[in-house]
């Protein structure tokens, strides 16, 4: 049986991304990639746990290669921190890295991150291409260029514009994910469909049994779709001055739980997740309809999350401001008004903030 494979393009002000989904999407891609790297030093930043599950999937572009080096981050936000960075700037330096060198991340969310910054601030940038092992990595983290590390006092503080060549999001390797990790990069695609593409919503409560199971065939067209979503909104503001904002549903406050519980005890998707229902509140304010914010809340709801952790209203705020998504003039909410119509609000009262945050720690769940 052949596997269904979908490509599409991300044209960007330095160039094109070229995106392959599916299953077998690394086999499609394996001898563009061996050209991309003929001749050149190539530099895989990967993970031992994922090098341990994954690392063979390497070895036709490695050989392809005029010689390769492998370089190890840890797992999860505790690779993106600075020192991480700085070591592996040396590692490239004292490796033979040059301007045309080569880099692949072969990981999470949080390897691509720190892979993109380093690959784009070392000498002035080189050449990357994501191969992905996470759902939340293949729907979201990889595509768009953005990439950053962390800073103590928040998230994805220090960053560049930084596209892939490529991105490679074969959705075979995503087979040796706990239904945890699913659920993470599933959020980022409800975030999506939601704001963006109704149709995708509608895939995603027909099939969910199947994609929390991880079942390929069923996680490729989401994957597809929803990197089809994220692709127009790029392209239309590369640098997130006006409508890629939008992207940031749920992220406002789930970047706040992150931090304030210091990237322990939820992934990120689930914090996002909570960061949606508490942006679904905002939004019933602003004439988001009670049907449309109960449907969203009942598919999240399916999801299984784990609780919320007791958290302090002062906590998350002063987490929040300190987001690189707010603004000299306070913070700026992307809230829904309907269903794929998402808008920024810069002048929601901190009051109200704090009311709806007091009642929504109370019971995330509580009807809207």
């Amino acid at each position: 049986m052949t596997e269904t494979l979908y490509h599409l393009t991300l044209r960007h002000p330095s160039g094109v991304t070229n995106l392959v989904a599916g299953a077998g999407a690394l086999a499609d891609a394996a001898e563009e990639l061996a050209a991309w790297t003929a001749g050149r030093t190539l530099f895989v930043v990967s993970t031992p746990r994922v090098l341990a599950l994954h690392g063979g999937v390497l070895d036709g572009v490695r050989h392809a290669a005029a010689r390769s080096v492998v370089l190890e981050v840890e797992d999860g936000e505790g690779a993106k921190r600075l020192a991480s960075a700085e070591r592996l700037w040396s590692e490239m330096l004292t490796g033979g890295g040059k301007r045309d060198s080569r880099v692949i991340a072969l990981g999470g969310g949080s390897c691509g991150d720190v892979a993109g910054f380093v690959a784009g601030c070392f000498l002035r940038g080189v050449e990357i291409v994501q191969v992905p092992t996470t759902l939340l990595g293949q729907v979201d983290a990889s595509i768009g260029g953005k990439t950053a590390i962390d800073l103590p006092g928040a998230k994805n503080s220090v960053g560049v514009f930084h596209h892939p060549a490529w991105v490679i999001a074969d959705t075979g390797l995503l087979a040796t994910l706990p239904v945890g990790e699913l659920r993470s990069g599933l959020v980022e695609v409800v975030k999506m469909a939601f704001t963006l593409q109704p149709d995708l919503l509608d895939r995603v409560e027909r099939t969910l049994p199947r994609l929390l199971a991880g079942e390929a065939d069923a996680l490729g067209p989401a994957v597809a779709e929803a990197a089809a979503a994220k692709i127009a909104v790029v392209e239309s503001d590369p640098s997130e001055r006006g409508a890629r904002r939008l992207l940031n549903f749920g992220h406002t406050l789930g970047h706040a739980i992150e931090a304030v519980l210091d990237y322990r005890g939820l992934r990120h998707g689930e914090a996002v997740a909570f960061g949606i229902l508490f942006a679904l509140r905002l939004g019933r304010r602003r004439g988001l309809p009670a049907a449309d914010a109960a449907r969203l809340r009942d598919l999240l709801e399916r999801f299984e999350l784990p609780p919320l952790p007791p958290l302090a209203p002062d906590d998350l705020l002063a987490a929040a401001r300190r987001d690189k998504k707010a603004r000299e003039s306070g913070l700026v909410w992307v809230l829904a008004v309907g269903l794929g119509d998402a808008r920024t609000f810069p002048d929601v009262e901190e009051s109200e903030v704090r009311s709806e945050l007091a009642a929504f720690l109370d019971d995330p769940w509580a009807t809207l």
